[in-house]
């Protein structure tokens, strides 16, 4: 009978572990099951937990992966990028880890390690533009860092909370009325929603009083619900507002939908759904046209480029309803996601997208159409661009002035003002003799620019001067002093998009000192000058030009 012992004590020890092996494969199912609903943040927790309990390596470096893609849509680079490295390091056997891997990477500034990333993404599946767009980027990060654009941005805290806040739109037409979506305490629903680990958002506005306060804001009963409510846009005359929501239960998502409210005195009509797609389609991010007979929107129903992508639907006449969606194109849509659409007043089409070359996650880009409907699409670039998630931009009429959200600094969407300050352009220089680099107090020097526009100063002690420039105009700068022939130089403010401040040193020549001009030769025989003397001559026709106080005697002699 002692022979069995060890036999019952094997199964005894199974029988006791069955509970813990039953617990160890709930854990993991839940964190699987709830990855894979989209609530990522409740997941990471459960997926972090289940790691600790997963015994098999291969389901243990699938974890790590899910880790990190839970932080990836959640907008967490540098988490992001910690757990797929970690998955690399583990053998994780689908390519893609190592795309979103330079993803994370890129939104953390590291481009050098992000570009080897790309590379080998790219070698693995040489089919995925996103490789090559990948390395596009990193190699553009460098020059947009170094050459940003001239805006100023500012955060606007009067807006803004410790949860999300994001897609601003103007409310009426002096700007003073602003409706944006916010997941902050108070909102209509009060629950939390498990994606995003917040609350359900709604519309709040916020009014900026006579002495440029905003006040607090405030939620806009009549258009929210208990679900996601959020990304208004306006019709021209601020009484008409596009919005989604996004409906979903603990049994069912319903994706999302665009409503229509109508304004009357200070108070919103209920919604009403227009009907693109089915419930279960994702249909969101309206942006109505100033025409108002096309609506862009965003979707990853069938037909499109890649992720989410963005469509249109169109009209005859405002009281028409809508046709039927139609995709952008593959100039505007990749294979990644572009989203957060705004129609300009002028008609340029601004959208946000990981999938065009950009800085870090989501960059906002501008897209016009030429005359025969081709788009060309455009970085925005720093400082309206980062490397985080830069996105749903608006602008205010005639002025090169808006709102957009970003995650920048590593916070929660926060909103932010920009403008372009007016370009300013000056020149300051030094007016020196050319023989020993002196400098020449007392010289007059002229402005002169393509515009006809004429200034003149004369230079102090140190011999320096200085002007204010205009935009777009090509100038020629003459200075002279008695007892010496001008000088000049030349600078152009056409084309450039940042304000400048130029520097030059213009040399005076004593007259004192022999104009020496190269030989002028003829043929034998021959009165008329060769081609190539006419190099002299004209270096003549300018030193007169530009002094046109002095006498000269010309004579020749030919063979």
């Amino acid at each position: 009978m002692m022979r069995f012992c060890p036999l019952v004590m094997i199964l005894s020890f199974l029988l006791m572990g069955n509970p813990l092996w039953a617990q160890r494969s709930k854990r993991v199912e839940r964190a699987i099951k709830t990855y894979e609903a989209g609530e990522y943040r409740e997941a990471i927790d459960l997926l972090k937990s289940a790691y600790d309990f997963e015994s098999d390596k291969d389901k243990k470096t699938d974890i790590l992966f899910k880790l990190g893609d839970c932080c990836r849509r959640l907008g967490d680079a540098g988490k992001a990028e910690m757990w797929f490295k970690k998955a690399i390091d583990k053998n994780y056997q689908d390519p893609v880890v190592y795309l979103y891997y330079a993803d994370a990477l890129k939104m953390n500034e590291k481009y050098a390690e992000a570009l080897e990333a790309y590379k080998k993404y790219k070698e693995l599946v040489p089919d995925d533009p996103r490789g090559k767009n990948g390395i596009e980027s990193c190699e553009l990060a460098k020059k947009w860092t170094e050459i940003p654009s001239g805006y100023e941005v500012i955060n606007m805290k009067e807006f803004n909370s410790k949860f999300m806040d994001f897609c601003p739109a103007y409310g009426n037409n002096d700007y003073t009325e602003v409706y944006f979506t916010s997941s902050r305490e108070g909102t209509t629903g009060k629950a939390i929603n498990k994606i995003t680990g917040q609350f359900y958002s709604d519309i709040f506005f916020s009014k900026e009083d006579r002495k440029g306060k905003w006040g607090t804001p405030q939620i806009v009963p009549e258009v929210n619900s208990e679900f996601d409510d959020g990304c208004p846009s306006f019709t021209p005359d601020f009484n008409t507002m596009y919005y989604c929501v996004c409906k979903n239960s603990k049994k069912k998502q319903y994706g999302c939908q665009i409503v229509v409210a109508n304004r009357s005195g200070d108070t919103w009509s209920k919604g009403k759904v227009i009907p693109i797609a089915g419930d279960s389609i994702t249909i969101a991010h309206p942006a109505i046209s100033p025409d108002e007979l096309t609506l862009y929107f965003v979707s990853d129903m069938d037909g499109g480029v890649g992720g989410k992508d963005l469509w249109m639907v169109s009209r005859k006449t405002k009281s028409d309803d809508f046709g039927e969606p139609e995709n952008l194109g593959n100039v505007i849509n990749t294979p990644g996601d572009e989203m957060f659409p705004y129609v300009h007043p002028d008609g340029t089409l601004y959208f946000s997208s990981n999938g065009h070359p950009g800085l870090g996650g989501l960059d906002i880009f501008k897209a016009k159409k030429d005359a025969k409907g081709n788009w060309t699409v455009e970085n925005l670039r720093m400082p309206i661009n980062s490397p985080y998630d830069d996105f749903g931009i608006v602008f205010q009429k005639n002025v090169e002035a808006g709102l957009f959200s970003s995650t920048r600094n590593g916070k929660d969407d926060d909103i932010y003002a920009f403008v372009l300050p007016p370009l300013k352009f000056s020149i300051t220089g030094v007016v020196k003799n050319e023989k020993n680099d002196s400098v020449l107090a007392g010289a007059t020097v002229k402005a002169i620019g393509s515009d006809g526009s004429t200034m003149e100063m004369s230079t102090g002690k140190d011999g320096s001067f200085k002007f204010m420039l205009k935009p777009a105009t090509d100038y020629v700068f003459i200075a002279g002093k008695q007892g010496f022939l001008n000088g000049k130089e030349r600078e152009t403010t056409k084309g450039l998009t940042q304000s400048k401040e130029f520097k030059t040193v213009i040399y005076l020549t004593s007259t004192a000192k022999p104009i020496e001009l190269p030989n002028i030769f003829y043929d034998f025989n021959k009165w008329d000058l060769r081609p190539e003397s006419m190099v002299s001559l004209d270096k003549l026709v300018e030193t007169l030009n530009d002094n046109p106080n002095i006498t000269i005697e010309l004579m020749s002699h030919t063979d």
